[in-house]
């Protein structure tokens, strides 16, 4: 049985770290629901003033963070001594476990876009070693079609794979273009959760065009073991997510995410304390 929309999230603009703007999708109202993604942040400007004071310094644990860019440039770096920059269709996957802090810079440029998408780790590997790795533009497999393209930034299609499966979260993150009135299908666990968000152009479920979804939007999707999806006259592209749910409690505070008020309240003690830190480089 193909999966129907489940779900219809639009988010809502709204200003983070020292002043960038962008558009929070998911978020603590969703995290039930969109369980195990926590929440999904969307950048899209061509005013570098809108977000170059970027991401500074700030804590994380609980959760893995995954930054795709579209379109533009960041620098980043962390506590562990790690830094990088990633650029236009590159990824970067961090793993924050027992505790990291780190910063995110936005770079000037023609057009700053992409996601930022936090997953949230399973009870037992709350506290896991923190790390990252970026994953580089070239080096995410493409299947092509005469009508459509699929990047595989993480987990398989088709039997291809991405650079990435995730250690914690077994992850699909596949990033689809589709030409004019083109019909895709996608086979998945039926019991995974799945969403896409819509980048470009507008998509129907299967064949039924009296239904279209437009750009912007997020669509959450019923249980089941396909998916199928067909693009308009003018195409469109989106980023496909798949996961399995945890199906754990939700503790979370900010940039903080465990599974009970107790650990949470632990968390910020121990950055009152200077104790947050549990690996050093």
């Amino acid at each position: 049985m193909s999966r129907f929309v489940k779900s219809i999230i639009i988010g809502q603009n709204t200003i983070d770290g020292a002043g960038v703007k962008l558009k929070r999708i998911l978020n603590n109202k969703t995290a039930i629901e969109f369980d195990p993604f926590l929440m999904l942040d969307v950048f899209d400007s061509k005013d570098p003033y809108e977000y170059i004071k970027g991401f500074p310094w700030h804590p994380h644990r609980g959760i893995e963070t995954i930054t795709y860019l579209i379109t533009g440039e960041l620098e980043h770096g962390d506590s562990l001594g790690n830094k990088g920059k990633i650029f236009s269709g590159s990824c970067q996957w961090m793993t924050a476990g027992s505790g990291i802090l780190h910063w995110e810079m936005p770079q000037p440029s023609e057009h700053f876009m992409g996601i930022q998408l936090w997953l949230n780790l399973p009870r037992k590997d709350k506290y896991a070693e923190p790390k990252y790795f970026d994953i580089k533009s070239d080096s995410i497999p493409e299947l092509k079609t005469i009508s459509s393209s699929v990047k595989i930034i993480s987990g398989s299609y088709k039997g291809i794979s991405g650079p990435a499966f995730g250690d914690y979260v077994k992850l699909v993150f596949l990033d689809i273009s589709l030409g004019p009135e083109t019909t895709w299908d996608f086979d998945l666990d039926s019991d995974d959760t799945c969403f896409l968000y819509i980048i470009d152009g507008d998509i129907c479920l299967g064949k039924n065009v009296l239904s279209r979804y437009e750009r912007g939007r997020v669509l959450l999707f019923s249980q089941g073991p396909n998916l199928e999806v067909s693009s308009s006259k003018s195409g469109a592209r989106f980023l496909l997510f798949s996961a399995k749910p945890t199906n754990e409690p939700i503790a979370w505070g900010g940039p903080i995410v465990m599974n009970s008020k107790e650990e949470l309240n632990a968390a910020f003690e121990e950055l009152d304390l200077g104790t947050f830190i549990k690996h050093q480089k």
